[in-house]
């Protein structure tokens, strides 16, 4: 499969895949940007609705 036909996810994690092997390149490291490419939407939202069900028994357990 040459680059001309490869989806724009593909794409993304070829960079990422050559940004990580020339750490210098990166202005910033990993961050939540790796975290959510990776997980995809039905992670992300995962995700979200995990903080916010811990951040709701945190309110109400420790007020």
């Amino acid at each position: 499969m040459g680059r001309e036909n490869e989806t724009p996810e593909e794409r993304r994690e070829r960079m990422r895949q050559e940004e990580l092997k020339n750490p210098s390149s990166s202005i910033h490291g990993s961050g939540l940007s790796d975290l959510v490419g990776g997980l995809g939407w039905k992670g992300t939202g995962i995700l979200i609705l995990v903080l916010i069900i811990g951040f709701i028994i945190y309110a109400v357990f420790f007020r």
